[in-house]
């Protein structure tokens, strides 16, 4: 099986080229270090040992004195109030308060801000319009501080566009200590620099070749009725368990469905490659998953199997013009078999499910370890990133905005306020259990209500993951409470398998590139646009005329730009200036 590989042979004999470490968890020591209590990553590179550039403490420069003291107890209120404005998600999720204003935005204030004379404003950015709202943003002249996403191509963009600064790391090191020695020791450094510059700063990514927050609920009670007593692991399966409901008069369209938007990360087709002989030139022109690949095999797979699931009346014909959000209530109204979100510790949607619902019983579809030789798919994924968000400070930004966010960074990064922002107020938030640790108050919805997903996006700009205890403690506490079923044991099943599957080197990263994919820029709004139509022609369409169709909007697709993104992306793969695939 493959598996990604630091090449630093070549890494090192390119003038001005990043670094690019091993991004894959497909190798034991990362299995192994996602079972560790700490939320620390290995010191040591795929090699075994730290290289020359994370091993020494930073050089000082003109910008930095070595005789102040760094980090929080050398820092001073700024002589003039200095406005630092921090993007926070706006999910459109009910039950929160607003993501600019609420009883955290103030706490922060009162906590960090006021202490240093800084004002700190919150920009709310859509979450499914993330490229659109920041190039707004930068045309009025009204870029945020710092600019966070999860995705490495958005933050090349954002290089390209000459949204984002160069900064230095010896400065940065000096006023966020914490923070930069949390990037030495989970060998991040490698990852702060496009094209010979430095422009990011990365957070944390505890467990990074899993996704065991990401969670799919099926109706487990409709299952036992038509005949089965576990949830369906392979295609063939699935086909006879959604016609039987059908048949049975359980739900008229059990797939549900929604439109597909113009959005990254639409339709991700790891489940559907042929692993063993994909080649690391096929991985780098079209692994990524933020642009679908629409003239590659395992996409021509997935649209395939999504054109049989219409035709057999398990989507809803409605579908492309259904919301995720309608997709919700289809669920929470017993209309849709299928469900996937985020763990917290409450989860509206499952509160409304069994409220309207108090006879179901839900499964959790735990990670799969069997490939479906039949139709010739494996139950992979994509491993995240081995950081969480990446950082980057805006061009429009002053320098004392911008060592204002730095500031901001690390004392959101310090134990003791990190702790309050994921967990909240004890006896109010949260309560500790008898073995001490923290566990969440189930259904919380008073004075001190927390944001999204325990207030994550404003947290997430130095971790990715609440750590309190061993992963297992982490899940429990992580786990939906005060619900009819308890399913904290099969998302840690989920975890465990997940890790099996990154053994097996069936958890795929996607190829990151040390210099800019310009074409990318161009054209990726254009062909996000274009699947979204293409996408619903093809899933409609009758069967007898899908290849003809497909052929069809594949070649406009590569004519449209996809082409020379592809063979872009080639080209730095093949000059050494990406991550790369071996056998």
């Amino acid at each position: 099986m493959k598996k990604t590989t630091l090449q630093k042979s070549v890494a090192v004999a390119l003038t001005g080229a990043m670094v690019i470490g091993a991004l894959t968890g497909c190798n034991s020591n990362t299995a192994n270090n996602n079972t560790e209590t700490t939320s620390k990553a290995p010191e040591t590179t795929s090699q075994g040992s730290k290289t020359e550039e994370t091993s020494k403490a930073p050089e000082e420069t003109s910008k930095s004195d070595s005789s102040a003291v760094a980090g929080v107890d050398g820092w001073e209120p700024f002589a003039e109030n200095v406005t630092i404005k921090i993007p926070v998600y706006d999910r459109g999720k009910e039950g929160v308060p607003p993501v600019t204003d609420n009883y955290w935005t103030k706490w922060i204030q009162e906590n960090f801000g006021d202490k240093y004379n800084i004002t700190v404003q919150f920009e709310a950015i859509p979450r499914g319009d993330v490229l659109n709202a920041y190039t707004l943003l930068a045309v009025g002249g009204n870029l945020p501080t710092i600019l966070m996403e999860y995705d490495y191509p958005k933050l090349a963009q954002w290089v390209d566009d000459g949204y984002l600064t160069e900064y230095s790391l010896d400065e940065f090191a000096q006023i966020a200590p914490t923070y930069y020695q949390r990037m030495v020791d989970n060998n991040q450094l490698e990852y702060t620099e496009l094209n010979g510059t430095t422009y990011f700063a990365l957070a944390e990514r505890p467990y990074y070749n899993t996704n065991y927050t990401y969670i799919t609920w099926v109706r487990m009670d409709w299952l036992e009725q038509v005949g089965y007593d576990h949830v369906p692991a392979t295609r063939a399966e699935y086909l006879d368990a959604m016609q039987k409901i059908k048949d049975a008069g359980i739900c008229e369209y059990p797939g549900g469905g929604s439109m597909i938007s113009g959005t990254a990360g639409v339709d991700q087709n790891y489940v559907y490659r042929d692993l063993d002989n994909m080649t690391g030139e096929e991985w780098a022109m079209y692994g990524d998953y933020a642009i679908p690949a629409l003239s590659w095999e395992p996409q021509h797979k997935l649209l395939q199997f999504a054109n049989e699931d219409y035709n057999l009346g398990i989507t809803n014909p409605e579908f492309y013009s259904l919301t995720a959000e309608d997709a919700t209530a289809a669920f929470v109204s017993g209309n849709q078999y299928s469900w996937s979100g985020y763990i917290s510790g409450t989860m509206d949607t499952l509160v409304s499910f069994y409220e309207q619902n108090p006879d179901a019983k839900l499964a959790v579809a735990v990670q799969s370890l069997e490939e479906d030789t039949e139709a010739g798919t494996v139950p992979a994924f994509r491993s995240n990133n081995p950081f969480g968000m990446m950082i980057g400070f805006s061009s429009q930004a002053s320098e004392d905005q911008i060592k204002a966010a730095m500031m901001y960074m690390e004392w959101m990064t310090l134990e003791d306020n990190l702790f309050t922002m994921q967990w909240g107020v004890e006896g109010e938030n949260f309560t500790y259990g008898d073995d001490g640790l923290p566990v969440s108050v189930a259904n919380y919805s008073g004075d001190y209500t927390q944001g999204f997903n325990n207030s994550k996006d404003y947290w997430c700009v130095t971790t990715e993951a609440r750590i309190a205890g061993t992963i297992e403690d982490v899940i429990k506490a992580a786990s939906p409470v005060g619900l009819p079923q308890d399913f904290t044991q099969d998302i840690i099943d989920n975890y465990y398998n997940q890790v099996a599957a990154a053994e097996k080197g069936w958890v795929i990263p996607d190829c990151m590139f040390a210099r800019v994919i310009s074409s990318v820029s161009e054209y990726q709004q254009t062909l996000l646009d274009k699947y979204a139509e293409y996408r619903t022609q093809l899933t409609t369409c009758d069967p007898a005329d899908f290849e003809d169709l497909y052929a069809k909007y594949a070649q406009e697709y590569l004519d449209a730009g996809y082409q020379e993104i592809a063979d872009e992306r080639l080209q730095a793969y093949q000059d050494g200036y990406s991550s790369k695939l071996e056998k």
